[in-house]
């Protein structure tokens, strides 16, 4: 299984879930338009990147968002790592605790405006619980997406 990704800017993109998410880029067939696959360490690709329009077409920009889709959910290890990461890069997030469950979340848009849910097993992290504030705590439909600036 893998997801997907259209993007205006696959530069910015690909170093999202390089740099901030920790996925590795691994081989993709060499495809007419530009693009790229990332994998868990040591696995299969899991997001395919692309830069080109609706349905891989060549015309008009790509559009922002998940669309029809609410969200991406991967697991991870590290929760405390990566709010750390997000406060040092500037980029926005929201934390929560499911219920009755022993998991954690980090809520976070790509660039191109995806949300990405990382989800935790409490049982393997340490430090305190997701903030579950007001001004942090993820709700369902909330849209925190900032995009960036056009580059010049």
């Amino acid at each position: 299984m893998h997801v997907a990704i259209k993007t205006n800017d696959l530069a910015a993109t690909v170093a999202f879930y390089r740099d901030v998410i920790g996925l590795e880029e691994v081989y993709r067939p060499p495809f007419k338009h530009q693009g790229a696959w990332l994998a868990c360490p040591g696995s299969e690709a899991i997001v395919h990147i692309y830069a080109a329009g609706p349905g891989v077409g060549d015309g008009g920009p790509t559009p922002t968002g998940t669309s029809a889709i609410d969200h991406v959910s991967l697991t991870a290890t590290g929760f405390h790592a990566y709010v750390d990461k997000f406060r040092g890069l500037g980029i926005e997030w929201r934390e929560f605790k499911v219920p009755n469950a022993p998991l954690w979340q980090l809520f976070v848009f790509d660039p191109s405006g995806v949300q990405l849910e990382l989800t935790f097993d409490e049982r393997q992290e340490s430090g305190p619980p997701p903030d579950m504030s007001d001004a942090r705590r993820y709700q369902a439909g909330e849209n925190f997406f900032r995009p960036a600036p056009p580059a010049r």
